[in-house]
Parts: C-alpha cells; sequence; structure tokens
C-alpha cells in the first residue's frame, strides 16, 4: 500500500472501469458514469487515498479512502465521539480476486487505525452484497440510513493488529 498521485489516475481509471464492467456482467450497478471522477481523487495531497500497487511492475490492484472523520449522518453521537477510520471508495481489479486484494486493503486499513490508536474503522455502503462481502472481513451492520435517494449501510468493526497482514500481501501479485 503506498499513498496515490496524480501519476496513478490513468490506471487507477482503468482499474475501475474493469471492476465496472465485472459488476455490469453480473446485473450489479457500476462505477461506469464516475469512473473519471472517482479516479482523479488520486491526485488527494492530504495524503487519505492510497492505492494497492505491485512493487516491481508498479500496477495498481486496489485503491482505497481512508479518512479520520466519520460523516456526522446515521452515527450516533456517542459513536461519532470515538477515534476511527472511515473508508471510502474501496474498488480492486477484478482480475486478481482470487487473491482478495479488498481484503487485504481493508485488513490493513484495520491494522493502520490501532497502530494510530484508533477504536473502530468504520465505512458505508449502498448495496446488500456488499454488506455480506464486508461481514467477510469481520465488519458488522450497525445502521441503516435512508438517504434522498439511495439506502446506506453503515458498518464497522474494531481496529486490531491484524498478525497475519504479511501473509495477507506475500500471496498478492507481484
Amino acid at each position: 500500500m503506498r499513498p496515490a498521485t496524480e501519476a496513478d489516475i490513468p490506471a487507477v481509471e482503468n482499474m475501475i472501469l474493469a471492476r465496472s464492467a465485472w459488476l455490469e456482467d453480473r446485473g450489479l450497478p457500476s462505477w461506469r458514469e464516475n469512473a473519471a471522477d472517482l479516479a482523479r481523487q488520486a491526485e488527494n495531497r492530504d495524503g487519505d487515498v492510497w492505492v494497492l500497487a505491485d512493487d516491481e511492475t508498479e500496477k495498481i490492484t486496489g485503491f482505497i479512502t481512508v479518512q479520520g472523520q466519520t460523516p456526522p449522518w446515521g452515527w450516533t453521537d456517542e459513536e461519532l465521539a470515538e477515534p476511527a477510520h472511515y473508508l471510502y471508495s474501496s474498488v480492486t481489479d477484478p482480475a486478481y480476486r482470487r487473491h482478495k486484494p479488498g481484503t487485504a486493503m481493508a485488513l490493513w486499513a484495520v491494522d493502520r487505525a490501532a497502530a494510530e490508536g484508533k477504536q473502530w474503522v468504520r465505512r458505508g455502503c449502498n448495496f446488500p452484497e456488499l454488506v455480506a462481502y464486508n461481514k467477510t472481513q469481520g465488519f458488522k451492520l450497525f445502521h441503516e440510513v435512508q438517504r434522498t435517494n439511495s439506502r446506506v449501510y453503515l458498518m464497522g468493526r474494531r481496529a486490531e493488529f491484524v498478525k497475519d497482514l504479511r501473509e495477507r500481501f506475500a500471496v498478492l501479485p507481484g
């Protein structure tokens, strides 16, 4: 994992388009219409946008945003007072699905949050299929919130050091 840069934008957009095609082939909503805007987040100078890149080839196989602020809607005041990282825009290249890069990125965020003294890692998603997937990474559904045009599922898991994190990254290509 390394911070994303402006130079990563084309590769990130291509990866998002590949994931979009994979989703569409399964009848699921995709990011195709927003791929360019989402990829441009790689130029974020705040240091909260990260890519999963091969050390040797620099091929990007994942993209995630990790922010130190939980969105204020949908969470209780008590939850908002707890130190947490919030995950946005998690996308991986479907060609590497069998290696579980999305799980590696999520667990990296859980481990990083623990190292930074956070109590939680939280995330939101818009589809029940993503809720089920995020549960395989140890996230629990805390709230369902109706936003203007969509239902949002708010999830979280305790920050903790992940003992097998190095092994999870070692099985990724490269």
